[in-house]
């Protein structure tokens, strides 16, 4: 597929998603998050990508969306018409992947500045890294807007009162990569140029598990989240049992009594 905003490509069983708006810090036009869920959409239905990785050009990851296409009456807007497609009676996922329908894992790489919405992608990202040169900040309340969804799934990541204080002081408080380590927001930093390269590490570390073992776990834990410790819990073990009928549960256990790598076949 061909974007103007992003560029999307896919090596092995890994597709990356780059932020490609370097000159608007990325900031999300409608446009760019009409590319992003298409090319989404795109790597969740290729049979062949197993990993997706979301990464950006330039100095920031992401400032959230562009508030030069931000309407007086403050509304999101949307390329389609008004409410006319179900997104648009959830809350705004704007840029991020549909990550409660879509079962492959994602890999978010910080690459720089990460404000606003850009925070949507460490707070539902499952596996998140970030360069030393990364940043992370809440801009809303400093330009006259509720601090809405991304906060509050900010306040499940952070403790409380530093969600708050993060929430509350706007663009005066900033959060470095290694404090961003240290609470636990981010998973690892990495030095700058090496970034990517690290995020395909990982990513092929990922894919060299069976990869509906992978998903099912994925999913438990995400949708286990939600629920009440038992229901969890066993919501986990359907996905479990799922697993058992396929071919990769057959052969795992068989690689492994004849050591020798498995071959998995994602079904």
């Amino acid at each position: 597929m061909s974007f103007d905003c992003i560029k999307y490509e896919v090596d092995g069983h890994t597709a990356t998603v780059t932020l490609n708006r370097p000159e608007a810090l990325n900031a999300l036009s409608p446009h760019m998050i009409t590319e992003l869920r298409a090319a989404y959409d795109d790597a969740e239905n290729d049979d062949n990508v197993w990993v997706i990785i979301v990464t950006a050009t330039g100095r920031a990851f992401c400032t959230g969306a562009d508030v030069k296409e931000i309407p007086g009456d403050g509304k999101v807007v949307n390329e389609r018409p008004y409410l006319s497609t179900y997104e648009q009676w959830e809350a705004p996922q704007e840029g991020t992947p549909p990550f409660r329908t879509m079962a492959k894992p994602i890999i978010v790489a910080v690459n720089g500045l990460c404000c606003g919405a850009g925070l949507d992608w460490v707070t539902t990202g499952d596996i998140v890294i970030a360069s030393d040169k990364a940043t992370f900040f809440d801009p809303h309340v400093s330009i006259g807007l509720v601090a809405g969804r991304e906060t509050v799934r900010l306040a499940q990541v952070l403790p409380r009162s530093v969600a708050l204080r993060m929430a509350l002081m706007g663009k005066h408080e900033r959060m470095s990569a290694e404090r961003a380590y240290q609470l636990g927001m981010v998973s690892e930093v990495v030095d700058h140029d090496n970034l990517l390269e690290r995020a395909h590490e990982i990513a092929a570390i990922v894919n060299s598990n069976a990869p509906l073992a992978v998903r099912g776990t994925r999913l438990a834990i995400i949708k286990g989240l939600d629920l009440p410790l038992h229901e969890a819990e066993m919501l986990a073990e359907s996905f479990r049992e799922r697993v058992t009928r396929t071919e990769d549960a057959l052969e795992g256990p068989r690689a492994f009594t004849e050591k020798r790598a498995p071959n998995w076949q994602c079904r």
